[in-house]
Parts: C-alpha cells; structure tokens; sequence
C-alpha cells in the first residue's frame, strides 16, 4: 500500500485547506485511516481516524468541531477538512492506514496502530 498526501500550504488564522491521502497498490486490504500531525519539537499526534468497517470517525480534543476526516471509496482517497485553523495547528500531517485495526475505537490515534504512511504535507498557519 502507498499512500500519497497533499493539500498542505500556507494559510491565514481562520482560514481552511483540505487535506488528501490518496492510496494505491493492495487497497482493498485497508480498513481504517488516520491523519497524524508532528510540530517542531513536539510528538506525533493523532487527529483524526476514519473507519472503513462501519464508518465511524474519531477526533483529539485539539481539532473535535473544526477537522473533519471522510472518504471516497471510488476515488480510494482519505480527506482532511481543516476549517478555523490556528496557528497551533501548523504542522507536517501525515496520513495513515492500517489493514487490520485493534480495537481501533480505542486506539486510533495510537501511531503503531498502522501500517503505512504517508510522506507528509507541511501545513502552515500564520498572518
């Protein structure tokens, strides 16, 4: 599985991008998604997960009400809507997919919950 991430780039304080993680090779396997976010200096964090299964979708406190995690099957593409941006939110995001998920309504924003990953979109925010 390959996956490929783009949409990042500069935006002002309360503007918005949209996130995409598009993915190829054996993609029938994969059965949830994430979106991780690394800052200089600071952990990877888990920000969003999308369940293939059921489709039910997952959110850190730090983004709940302004990110919102979808999908389109027939494009085989995971999005990452980020409305109301902060400059707390600048960041390398990175998409993720895992064939197999553990109890993924528990550990979806665990970084060793997945198998793959994408190379990363830098996204800035700032005036």
């Amino acid at each position: 599985v390959q996956l490929q991430a783009s949409g990042g780039g500069l935006v002002q304080p309360g503007g918005s991008l949209r996130l995409s993680c598009a993915a190829s090779g054996s993609i029938l396997s994969i059965n949830a998604m994430g979106w991780f976010r690394q800052a200089p200096g600071r952990e990877r964090e888990g920000i969003a997960g999308i369940s293939n299964l059921d489709g039910s979708t997952y959110y850190s406190r730090s983004v709940r009400g302004r990110f919102t995690i979808s999908s389109d099957n027939a494009k085989n593409t995971v999005y990452l809507q980020m409305n109301n941006l902060k400059p707390d939110d600048t960041a390398v995001y990175y998409c993720a997919a895992v064939p197999s998920p553990v109890q993924y309504n528990i550990l979806w924003d665990e970084w060793d919950e997945y198998n793959y990953w994408g190379q990363g979109t830098l996204v800035t925010v700032s005036s």
